[in-house]
């Protein structure tokens, strides 16, 4: 068991070591859309690479249907392995909408021994989803 203070350095040192080992600018929250952003998740039991969003109801409805009519080029050409979720619960209890992908493998962020598969799947997976929000992104915004 770490503590809490060992735990937060470890977090910090993963993505430390994530940024010099893929330096890079990912899109994330930069996307131009509101509510809508990609994110990176690593915990101490899954990692995943996500799509969030998390605006209010009538748009993530906008949205979450412009990436319905998408999900087939998505999953054929893009991210084979990506879970659409129309009503997902972050641990917090607010409910988005998520279309992500999960790392098929126990990791662990307190793991060093993982690190470096959950960094790869990072950047090959984001790599991805970015590739595809770049090319349809038009249709998505309008």
């Amino acid at each position: 068991m770490f503590s809490k203070e060992e735990s937060r350095l470890l977090r910090q040192n993963f993505w430390i070591s994530f940024g010099k080992s893929f330096p890079r600018k990912w899109v994330l929250y930069d996307t131009k859309i509101k509510g809508f952003s990609f994110k990176f998740y690593f915990d101490t039991k899954k990692a995943l690479v996500a799509l969030d969003l998390e605006d209010d109801l009538e748009n993530r409805i906008t949205y979450w249907e412009k990436l319905q009519s998408l999900k087939s080029i998505l999953l054929d050409d893009y991210l084979p392995e990506a879970i659409f979720d129309e009503e997902h619960f972050l641990d917090n209890g607010k409910e988005i909408s998520r279309i992500y992908v999960p790392l098929e493998q126990k990791v662990s962020i307190h793991n060093k021994n993982s690190w470096r598969d959950v960094m790869e799947f990072f950047n090959e997976t984001m790599d991805k989803f970015e590739a595809f929000f770049e090319e349809y992104k038009d249709i998505i915004k309008d």
